[in-house]
């Protein structure tokens, strides 16, 4: 006989407890856990069940996935090369980040191919999407489009059309008629997403899922689900600016951490092939406590410009702001320039920045925050073609990073003539490249270039 129990969820990471809890022993986030009624069946009888048994690997037969292009040179990028028929793929980001609009991209170009598409909607009519699509471009016959919440119709749709990639958007609207708890809930996540796989490894097709994060956590949001989809893909993005970030966090059939970059506009979501010219538009030039770093955003070097305003405080506790980077790492960079620099600061504010509205917690971008806030402290100018690249330690040793080739290739690439980076990464390869690199070890010699 089947019978109800009732098992608290968190709403942020999926921990299952049998009571409530102030703090989720999972996650650490406080007052997350909602309370569910949980039907379970009697036990089952398995003696006539086909089991399967276990096989060497020698005797397994590994053959190379199939890719689906979709004409999106950015969003292949982040997929590792295109779609693979039976992944299943979580988009998450914050409502209205822009979503379905990539997604919608995405299906135009493969019906264009001849490839079958199946858009499922569970939150909008399909005039709406009808209207949304008109302002992208028109489409093709391979389009479909099925506005339904319920996972039986859906599977029964599915698997009659013979589609080779499906959109659901969004797993929160969708439901199972077994799970008695309301959509959106962590059980109904999880039953609908472990029918979503099944359907995608059973037929061979490429599931897309969309995934919304609320500001306050009450939507079991993306985190739920990563453990169970093959590849997950963050949007992120400036509501007051136009550029979003799709990055890529978890990849079975690919690199992870690989970023595309888009420019949101009237007629949808256009691709970034320059990424560093971008961020460094609008510049100024000859203006103290502005530099250039170069970070890495998966496999990509990018040139951003960092900007630091010192200033005398008029509080007993100077202020110290900081915008895109850590707060506590520039706090922690400020106390080196203190003790190994000689450079008082206690009766100064300081603000740090990067412009364009992107964050970054990449460790290269420490020599380039203490020239910044140097060259704003003594009112000096950096030179207007160099870029800075390196770690910085406690002791005011300049420490190595990773691929600083590729960092300085993208300078040479955008025409800058000096780039300062850490002694430890210096490679004869750089001298044939149409830039001068100097190489540090120390805090001090640094700091003898501004």
């Amino acid at each position: 006989m089947a019978k109800d129990k009732i098992v608290y969820f968190c709403k942020e990471c999926g921990f299952e407890s049998s009571k409530w809890m102030g703090q989720c022993p999972g996650c650490h986030a406080w007052n997350t856990f909602s309370e569910e009624k949980v039907t379970t069946s009697g036990k089952k009888n398995v003696t006539n069940r086909n089991i399967p048994k276990p096989t060497s690997l020698e005797n397994v037969s590994a053959t190379d996935e199939v890719r689906i292009k979709t004409d999106i040179k950015e969003l292949d990028r982040v997929l590792g090369g295109g779609i693979v028929k039976g992944s299943l793929v979580l988009i998450g980001g914050d409502p209205g980040i822009g979503k379905s609009t990539l997604l919608l991209q995405m299906c135009k170009n493969l019906s264009e191919k001849g490839t079958k598409v199946l858009y499922i909607s569970g939150e909008e009519s399909p005039a709406q999407i009808k209207l949304r699509a008109e302002r992208l471009a028109a489409f093709g016959n391979n389009m479909m489009l099925l506005c339904d919440g319920s996972m039986e119709n859906i599977e029964s749709n599915i698997s009659k059309g013979h589609y080779e990639v499906i959109i659901i958007d969004s797993i929160q609207t969708m439901t199972v008629e077994d799970v008695s708890s309301s959509a959106g809930t962590v059980t109904q996540v999880r039953e609908v997403t472990s029918r979503l796989m099944q359907l995608a490894k059973g037929l061979d097709i490429a599931v897309f899922i969309v995934g919304h994060v609320t500001k306050e956590g009450t939507v079991a949001g993306p985190r739920t689900l990563e453990h169970m989809v093959d590849s997950v893909i963050y949007f992120e993005g400036d509501a007051n600016s136009g550029v979003r970030l799709l990055r890529g966090v978890k990849n079975r059939f690919g690199s992870t951490n690989e970023v595309g970059v888009f420019m949101m506009t009237g007629r949808g979501l256009e691709e970034v092939d320059n990424p560093s010219q971008l961020m460094l538009n609008g510049r100024p030039e000859g203006v103290s406590g502005s530099v250039v770093i170069s970070t890495l955003e998966g496999t990509r070097p990018i040139l951003l410009e960092l900007q630091a305003l010192v200033c005398e405080t008029n509080f007993n506790m100077p202020r110290r702001t900081a915008v895109g980077v850590d707060y506590n790492r520039v706090n922690m960079l400020m106390a080196v320039l203190e003790k190994r620099a000689g450079i008082n600061l206690a009766g100064f504010d300081a603000y740090v920045n990067i412009a364009g509205g992107m964050r970054i917690n990449d460790p290269a971008a420490d020599l380039g925050i203490i020239f910044a806030i140097v060259s704003g402290f003594r009112n000096r100018p950096i030179d207007d073609r160099t870029v800075i690249i390196g770690e910085v330690g406690l002791s005011g040793e300049i420490r190595g990073v990773t691929n600083v080739l590729q960092r300085v290739k993208e300078a040479a690439k955008m025409g800058f003539s000096t780039c300062i980076i850490p002694k430890s990464n210096y490679d004869k390869e750089m001298e044939n490249l149409n830039i001068n690199v100097i190489g540090v070890s120390m805090l001090s010699e640094a700091l003898s270039h501004i």
